[in-house]
């Protein structure tokens, strides 16, 4: 099985199980691939994303229909908000990506790493977002999620 059809199958079960399965037209999963372009979350569309870098997933996050800037921009600017992609790479200790500083990071993001994008009908509602957000994150572990000293 592929990582795209992964992603499906652990939306529709975890659903399911809870008595709510989403059905396959209300989502779509874009590979964005490697290098790729983030593009904006399209109107009446909210969305979770995922980057993964050889083999790990880095961050997984959530926009609602209203966080474009969000989806589209914030994780490659380690200045737009703290907990952003590109600001954990920096403060990351171990340095781990060779050549990656300030100036670059946000390029580095979109030529390293594979971008997944799960956009979903608003009408789906904003626990439905979370829910998957966290399903994501139980199942791939990102690397910069939460605080290191809770895990």
């Amino acid at each position: 099985m592929n990582l795209i059809e992964e992603i499906y199958s652990l939306i529709f079960n975890v659903s399911s199980i809870l008595g709510k399965p989403i059905k396959k037209e209300k989502i779509e999963i874009i590979n964005r691939g490697k290098p790729h372009n983030p593009e904006s979350l399209p109107a009446g569309k909210m969305g979770v994303y995922m980057f993964l870098y050889n083999g790990s997933f880095l961050k997984i996050g959530k926009a609602g229909p209203r966080s474009n800037a969000r989806f589209l921009s914030q994780h490659y600017n380690p200045k737009s908000a703290k907990s952003t992609l590109a600001a954990s790479i920096l403060s990351d200790s171990t340095n781990p990506y060779e050549g990656v500083g300030e100036e670059n990071v946000g390029d580095w993001i979109k030529e390293n790493c594979t971008r997944i994008d799960i956009l979903l009908d608003v009408t789906l509602g904003i626990f439905t977002l979370e829910l998957i957000e966290a399903a994501l994150h139980y199942k791939y572990e990102p690397v910069y999620e939460g605080f290191l000293n809770q895990r």
